[in-house]
């Protein structure tokens, strides 16, 4: 079972021992409730590193007014669990106040690329991101951080930071999980009705769709848009935050389909909202 630690300076003094020790550390940041897609990135980092930690950490200021904080799913157990079975090393399970004590008044912001898609629609969202992350990031002292792609925009925004910050960890991106029929792996997945889980799987079809129709040398980002848009509105049950297409690097509205093309969408299902994408592209 991996050791569990709450304290932040306890965190601190075994990843400096570890580093000390000439020790490479892999890390694994998550809310918790964790799934399939999250062991594939610990399990990347198991690979790639001598000491794998994992932070569980559902976090306050990421989530807006009337979001799902309090519903998000949380089970520690199921949790250490899981993280045994993927040889995980330290599971940092800190509190609200410990992360946030009273007085805490200091923020990271990354400006620009996080004014579109669930930046613009979740405001102060990567507010909370990347502090968050910028935290953690110096409590593990890892060198290497695994995310995956299916919250493609917070991938491209924790790079930024890192780059814009001169922080001393490599970003890894990983491949996004889904399950048999299609959909995008997500802790929130748990939430949907029976019936809100057989609605959710447009989402993954369409994007499948519009990527064949990308092959079409005539083929354009509004096109898509609007197929994928026509799709899920065929389901009365889902409501639509944003789809869009935008260059992968840049985040800028795409005006053609060369270079890296991201088509994500964040959609309401019921009461759950779901994100996905898809890279249209060379990776």
């Amino acid at each position: 079972m991996p050791r569990l630690i709450s304290s932040i300076d306890e965190m601190k003094k075994i990843a400096l021992e570890m580093r000390n020790a000439g020790k490479t550390i892999g890390f694994v940041p998550t809310m918790g409730y964790l799934h399939e897609g999250h062991l594939s990135l610990i399990k990347r980092a198991r690979s790639e590193n001598d000491i794998v930690i994992v932070s569980i950490f559902v976090n306050p200021i990421q989530f807006g007014i009337n979001e799902d904080y309090d519903v998000y799913p949380r089970d520690i157990d199921r949790d250490l669990a899981l993280c045994d079975g993927a040889a995980v090393d330290y599971v940092f399970q800190p509190t609200v106040k410990e992360m946030y004590p009273t007085g805490y008044q200091s923020y990271v912001e990354v400006t620009e690329i996080t004014n579109k898609l669930c930046g613009a629609s979740r405001p102060g969202h990567f507010k909370g991101v990347t502090t968050v992350v910028s935290k953690l990031f110096n409590i593990t002292m890892a060198q290497r951080a695994y995310f995956g792609w299916k919250d493609a925009q917070q991938v491209m925004v924790i790079q930024r930071m890192v780059k814009d910050l001169n922080m001393n960890i490599e970003i890894i991106p990983c491949p996004i999980l889904r399950e048999a029929d299609g959909l995008a792996m997500s802790s929130r997945n748990v939430n949907l009705t029976a019936e809100d889980r057989r609605s959710a799987l447009v989402l993954s079809k369409s994007l499948f769709r519009a990527r064949e129709m990308a092959a079409n040398a005539n083929s354009n980002p509004k096109e898509l848009i609007a197929y994928i848009k026509d799709m899920i509105t065929m389901e009365p049950s889902l409501t639509i935050d944003y789809v869009e297409a935008v260059n992968l690097d840049t985040l800028q509205d795409a005006t053609d389909l060369k270079g890296r093309v991201l088509i994500a969408l964040a959609v309401k299902v019921g009461k759950v909202r779901l994100i996905d994408n898809m890279i249209i592209g060379e990776m």
